[in-house]
């Protein structure tokens, strides 16, 4: 137990950089097994390969989020769960002046010092921005995870996708799609 109370910068929640790799191909199945490996995993739909396609990243701090017990935000003992991202992956269909993403990401939910045995849910936002960075299309998910004291780390994968326009005189790479958890959640920190 000591590990987990040693506070968010380390132990099970560790303080590093997460490694946010793009997987080839947009499964449930295979963003869960990503999720479960540190492996990098690589392939064919890189931002170098994927020409045009909009990038699918994290939103800056926003790829965990760690859930404390009511009124003790901030509080290392008073951890309930944590919810990281720790994959991406996305495919495009162009059209013209339209573009589909089918998007995936993966992660984990890990159980803190005053977690529960059950079911966790959270919420995440994914959102689309232009070459501005404003936002043309939104969309909210919720990931479901089971976690118990006995088995402390549950995983998680969503895909799905996402429809919008691209204005005359516009290109496909100006786009960015992001995805990150709702910090609006009761008890987040």
């Amino acid at each position: 137990m000591s590990s987990l109370t040693s506070g968010i910068g380390g132990g099970w929640f560790g303080g590093g950089e997460k490694a946010k790799t793009e997987v080839a191909t947009v499964s449930e199945d295979q963003l869960l097994a990503a999720a479960k490996t540190d492996a990098v995993t690589t392939g064919s739909i890189g931002l170098d390969v994927a020409h045009g396609c909009p990038r699918f990243q994290v939103w800056s701090r926003e790829g965990y989020v760690t859930i404390y017990e009511p009124g003790k935000v901030g509080d290392g003992l008073a951890v309930m769960h944590r919810g990281e991202i720790t994959k991406t992956a996305r495919e495009c269909q162009m059209e013209p002046g339209r573009i589909t993403v089918k998007y995936g990401f993966s992660g984990r939910v890990l159980l803190g010092p005053k977690g529960r045995t059950g079911r966790v849910t959270l919420p995440l936002n994914v959102f689309v921005t232009d070459a501005r960075r404003e936002k043309v299309v939104t969309d909210s998910v919720k990931v479901d995870v089971d976690v118990a004291v006995e088995k402390p780390i549950g995983y998680f994968s969503f895909v799905r996708t996402i429809t919008f326009t691209v204005p005359e005189g516009a290109r496909p790479a100006e786009f960015e799609v992001y995805v990150g958890f709702d910090r609006g959640t009761p008890g987040a920190g």
